[in-house]
């Protein structure tokens, strides 16, 4: 699930709005990732959110393809 939030975290042509998506595309993954394993939806979702926003704030718009 940490892939999947961390591949999508950088989102956004700012590092703003990178860290921004980031977080909240790993706070869902993290929150349904968690609660599917038996574990806590809020831990999920804060460590997810952590997780996503610090992968789109440390990635640079030019590492990724966001299309024209």
């Amino acid at each position: 699930m940490i892939v999947l939030a961390a591949s999508l975290g950088a989102c956004g042509s700012s590092r703003g709005d990178r860290a921004l998506s980031g977080g909240a595309i790993g706070a869902g993954v993290g929150a349904v990732g968690s609660t599917i394993a038996g574990g806590s939806t809020l831990g999920g979702a804060v460590v997810g959110g952590a997780v996503g926003a610090g992968v789109g704030a440390l990635t640079d718009k030019d590492d990724i393809n966001l299309g024209d």
